[in-house]
């Protein structure tokens, strides 16, 4: 359960789950094994945390897994976890891993700043912020620290870890229809910055005892990783390692959840067979409604595909698309053709008459 359930879903059901979905979308594009719910379209609510955690009442599951935005919800995870066993890390420990106060105490000083939602995802709500100004309700102020936003992926057991994957993160990115500090994607690293990161992964992980994937972000300075944010729940990166790598990241996920294992896997050595891959959120610039997006289902560099007739307004997610480069520039290069193309069929579809 979560905003966007599509991947882990996917990847659940290839490691061989039985698998119910709930999101705000219900993609076109899921995995033929997966049961894929929309709360808009097949509740008839729209998507809140608490509509979900109703919704999750009615579904006969053993096991619960969430995604994004329930780790700034740690009740509404304990209300998922009733008479389940929960995948993932516990209220207990997402009071803790989400507390700004407790992550920034590793960042350095810093003359510029940001104020921030305490309950915050996909760079939501983030804005400048000058001392003297008003804190909102609900918000924190954090160092703004200058540098190449970057996350790693990683699944702990608790105490220990094995890092997944590095990635360069896509923030505010106008050719994606993003602006300010929005998340917009991700291209897989080839390392960079990766000890320094692993450092801060161990130590957060320790300090939270963080079981399952995982995610930290983080600003790349000097050779340095400095941790912004602990997501401590799967994240829309994972896939990108999933394609690369093919490691399951769900089976890594549940054997630590269950047995508190982790996988033989070694990122120094791992290697990507056909280049750099990203991914990128393409935001509908205008509102529009959608024509016959089946003819997207057999194309491998777009996923999370609206159904035909979907309305969607400006501002929000249309699809995703994937593209593969031989070095972080050309990957970036197609993502934006990529998006371009998806964009000329947006103005098509709004030039149809209804």
């Amino acid at each position: 359960m979560g905003v966007s359930t599509r991947a882990m879903a996917e990847s659940a059901a290839r490691a061989g789950y039985a698998v119910t979905s709930l999101d705000a979308f219900g993609d076109l594009d899921q995995h033929r094994d997966v049961r894929a719910l929309s709360l808009p379209r097949d509740v008839g609510l729209p998507f809140t945390v608490d509509a979900v955690v109703d919704a999750a009442d009615t579904i006969e599951s053993d096991v619960v897994a969430y995604l994004s935005p329930f780790e700034n919800h740690p009740a509404a995870v304990e209300r998922l976890a009733r008479g389940r066993v929960l995948w993932g890390n516990d209220a207990s420990v997402l009071r803790r891993a989400r507390d700004p106060g407790v992550v920034s105490r590793t960042l350095r000083a810093s003359n510029r700043w940001l104020v921030k939602p305490r309950a915050s995802g996909g760079g939501h709500g983030i804005d400048w912020w000058s001392p003297g100004d008003p804190v909102p309700a609900g918000s924190h102020v954090q160092p703004f620290v200058d540098g190449e936003p970057g996350s790693i992926v990683f699944v702990a057991n608790g105490h220990d870890l094995v890092p997944l994957g590095l990635t360069r993160q896509l923030v505010g990115e106008t050719a994606f229809g993003a602006s300010g500090f929005r998340y917009c994607g991700n291209i897989l690293a080839a390392g960079e910055h990766a000890a320094s990161a692993v450092r801060v992964a161990r130590e957060l992980t320790s300090e939270f005892g963080l079981v399952g994937v995982n995610c930290i972000d983080f600003i790349a300075r000097d050779d340095i990783a400095v941790p912004i944010e602990v997501n401590p729940r799967w994240s829309a990166s994972m896939e990108l390692v999933e394609r690369t790598y093919g490691v399951s990241i769900f089976g890594a996920h549940a054997a630590a959840c269950t047995a508190r294992e982790l996988p033989t896997f070694d990122l120094g050595q791992a290697r990507a067979t056909s280049g750099v891959i990203g991914k990128a959120i393409v935001f509908a610039h205008n509102s529009v409604t959608c024509g016959d997006t089946s003819a997207w289902l057999g194309d491998t560099t777009v996923r999370d595909i609206p159904h035909p007739g979907e309305h969607i307004p400006a501002g929000r997610p249309v699809c995703t698309v994937f593209a593969v480069g031989a070095d972080f520039g050309a990957c970036h290069a197609r993502l934006v053709a990529r998006a371009n193309r998806v964009y000329e069929t947006l103005e098509w579809w709004a030039s149809v008459p209804a």
